[in-house]
């Protein structure tokens, strides 16, 4: 079965507080993005990868990868005015039949086995995210002010988020709304439920200086 990824990075780096888009920052001798490339490249050597970039990105990019001698096979999609967008720009360079992951280009630590796992499952399921547990108390905001809800009625989602192409084809015909806020978001708007694979803490989002620090460590 074929198999594809999109790995969206079009990041302004705001909540950085650093000019360079967050994807580009350098985190042990190399960019984000290329340490989150590699890791898709281990899982499997044949998967296509598509990484989404804004235009005015793309030149810096290649650029980078020249300087760093990068060598992991990917191409390139057009970034959209939303991550809806963008995953549809990358969505067109995808063939069917076959299964398409969509990941977070700033997320470089999700391990190869939640990878492995969710491409697994989706052969069957259709429509897999990785999810690990709530481990902070939550409180949900209220007109009179906030109470706290069950944290075990609650999971945090990660990417990569895999579907099969055609159901994810479909989905993305769909006029876009704010409510779609990740891939799951959008299948499930067309009453197609999604299976929860188990995740790895360590797959953080890297959106901030302390994040930055966090993904140091980790490495």
């Amino acid at each position: 079965m074929k198999k594809s990824v999109i790995i969206v990075a079009g990041g302004k780096g705001l909540r950085m507080g650093s000019e360079l888009p967050k994807q580009f920052l350098p985190i042990g001798g190399k960019t984000v993005l290329m340490h989150t490339l590699e890791v898709f490249r281990k899982y499997d050597a044949t998967l296509q990868i598509i990484v989404v970039l804004p235009k005015e990105q793309q030149d810096f990019w290649k650029q980078l990868c020249k300087e760093h001698g990068f060598a992991v096979e990917h191409l390139i999609a057009n970034g959209g005015e939303t991550r809806f967008h963008s995953v549809k720009n990358g969505l067109a360079l995808v063939q069917a039949p076959g299964l398409v992951g969509v990941h977070d280009g700033v997320r470089p630590f999700v391990s190869v086995d939640v990878i492995s796992r969710c491409y697994d499952l989706a052969k069957e399921q259709k429509a897999v995210i990785p999810v690990i547990d709530v481990v902070e108390t939550l409180r949900h905001l209220t007109d009179s002010g906030s109470e706290t809800v069950s944290r075990n009625d609650y999971k945090l989602v990660q990417t990569p988020q895999v579907f099969d192409v055609e159901l994810l084809k479909q989905a993305y015909a769909q006029e876009f709304t704010p409510f779609f806020t990740d891939d799951a978001s959008v299948v499930e708007a067309m009453g197609v439920p999604v299976y929860l694979a188990e995740g790895n803490r360590e797959n953080i989002k890297i959106t901030t200086p302390f994040d930055l620090k966090v993904g140091s460590a980790l490495l």
